[in-house]
């Protein structure tokens, strides 16, 4: 673990130039006396790493130095084939690039490793989108992925649940989450998100940005759509489902399904349980849960019972109609 984490540390030198002891204890999870632990081994290897005191200080290889650690084990290539990034490089016209980067990592491996990682490849595929559903791309998102890869600012007219807007933000990298393709872009030096197909028009400008030095677009998506998931699900209603209702609700709510399926109690008839479920909205959930048709029964809120009740009568209504 250790050798993996020099070698990681020195490769993130590499690309990334000097980085502190703080960003990058922060990096592998551990502690910064670890840090530079790990530094001074790798100095007494012979690697040229150097630190620079003060506010902006950090460590840093001399300059030219270029490690040639940077083979692929077999492992590592059958996880790059894997990635399932087909449709994500289709989307930012990268397709082409792809494909001859995957030759050519299939002719760098040896032999019997290239043979094992084109097997792989071969047998297994990732396909990221839901049934019934194609990928949310957009006129916008190649030009888009260049802005952010070349870290111009942008100019956009975004169509938010509120109003249209017009904002000028610097693109700090894309998300693609379910098939749907999310900008993460700096306002007044905040990161914020927004959804690729909700931007109306957008114009790059000649003008570059500076990228944050500490922003890492993996953390800021993981801390952000958890904060999104607690703020979008703020509401609890309490449900008696059936073994096949428990089915149908995966599909439907999958917050509520692993809710029910983490904690729940037995109750009448035989088979069902009670739980206490996640619910986004007295309007959404009425239709999530009448999708379950007679597999589940609402317990509380009341204006959710009422709200079930009273379109249960419309539909009714509705079909009864049909019979005259």
């Amino acid at each position: 673990m250790r050798a993996s984490r020099l070698l990681s540390i020195l490769i993130l030198l590499q690309m990334r130039g000097r980085l502190s002891a703080e960003s990058l204890a922060e990096e592998f999870e551990v502690s910064v006396r670890t840090i530079y632990r790990d530094v001074d081994q790798l100095s007494a290897a012979g690697v040229p790493i150097y630190a620079e005191r003060g506010r902006s200080g950090g460590f840093q290889l001399h300059d030219g130095y270029r490690t040639k650690l940077t083979g692929f084990t077999a492992q590592e290539a059958d996880a790059l084939l894997l990635s399932g990034a087909g449709t994500a490089a289709q989307d930012l016209g990268l397709g082409a690039d792809l494909a001859a980067a995957q030759l050519k990592l299939l002719a760098s491996l040896p032999p019997e490793s290239g043979a094992k990682a084109e097997r792989v490849s071969a047998r297994f595929h990732l396909d990221p989108i839901n049934w019934y559903t194609r990928a949310d791309a957009s006129d916008v998102l190649k030009p888009l992925a260049a802005a952010v890869w070349n870290e111009r600012r942008i100019r956009v007219r975004y169509e938010s649940w509120k109003d249209v807007v017009d904002r000028t933000l610097d693109p700090l990298g894309l998300v693609l989450k379910g098939g749907i393709w999310y900008l993460v872009a700096s306002v007044k030096n905040t990161p914020r998100t927004y959804r690729v197909s909700n931007i109306l028009e957008m114009q790059t400008f000649e003008t570059t940005f500076t990228r944050p030095r500490r922003f890492n677009l993996a953390r800021y998506w993981n801390e952000w759509s958890k904060d999104f998931e607690a703020r979008l699900l703020k509401e609890t209603a309490t449900i008696e489902i059936s073994h096949a209702g428990r089915r149908i609700l995966r599909d439907v709510n999958a917050a509520a399904h692993q809710a029910v399926e983490t904690q729940h109690k037995p109750c009448k008839p035989a088979g069902w349980v009670r739980s206490d479920v996640p619910i986004e909205s007295i309007d959404l959930a009425k239709r999530q849960f009448l999708r379950l048709g007679s597999d589940v029964k609402v317990i509380s809120p009341a204006n959710l019972r009422s709200a079930i009740a009273e379109e249960a009568r419309t539909i009714a209504a509705l079909y009864k109609s049909d019979e005259r």
